[in-house]
């Protein structure tokens, strides 16, 4: 599967719980119910959050230029069947740049690489948003009394790739590193005050500029 252009996906850990936790907060209540398949409480979001197993599970992110979590994908895993379930969300005013449809494809490359089998989803079949990413993902769809079961039969050689894989982790590293550096370039500087309490210069011209503002 192709990268998608310019979206960076990271790997997330214990460290990104609250994370995690605020960026499926901050979900419409009606977005919330999609991802969930039912209404569910903030209380019940922060222990879904609290009980996420990062030693078995996986979960993905896309960060925004500030760093904050826009979209996470939970890959659940289990060993015994060689079966992933994945859930994702995206914050309603970051979609349509192609953050869904990258959270999903880092999944089923990372899926593959594991050695599973499957890799299927559950969604209400109102979800339009997530059963077109399935579909543009090559999951096929079983809709039934309202749901929607949408698999993949995985294959490494076709979904698959360490080399694929480890140039999505580097891509990653870097767009971290940059969006911190920005961060870090952009935080406002401290008032140097010069000796005898002399402002610099460019201090001076501000305050001229705003005094004839």
């Amino acid at each position: 599967m192709a990268q998608v252009p310019g979206v960076a996906v990271h790997r997330l850990n214990h460290r990104h719980r609250d994370d995690i936790a605020n960026h499926l907060l901050l979900l419409p209540a009606d977005d919330r119910r999609l991802r969930f398949g039912q209404h569910i409480r903030d209380e019940a979001v922060r222990d879904y959050v609290g009980r996420i197993d990062f030693e078995c599970d996986r979960v993905f992110g896309v960060h925004a230029a500030d760093m904050t979590l826009v979209g996470v994908a939970h890959l659940a895993l289990d060993p015994a069947q060689q079966i992933a379930e994945l859930g994702l969300s995206v914050d309603p005013a970051c979609r349509g740049k192609g953050h869904g449809f990258a959270l999903l494809q880092r999944a089923v490359l990372h899926a593959a690489n594991l050695g599973y089998r499957v890799l299927f989803m559950y969604c209400l079949a109102e979800n339009r948003i997530m059963m077109h990413l399935a579909r543009k993902a090559g999951l096929t769809l079983v809709v039934e009394y309202g749901e929607t079961d949408a698999r993949l039969t995985l294959d490494r050689v076709a979904h698959g790739g360490a080399l694929k894989e480890a140039m999505a982790d580097q891509f990653a590293l870097v767009d971290c590193m940059l969006k911190q550096q920005y961060l870090w370039l952009a935080r406002p500087k401290p008032v140097v005050e010069k000796s005898g309490g002399e402002m610099p210069a460019c201090e001076l011209r501000e305050g001229e500029l705003a005094g004839i503002a």
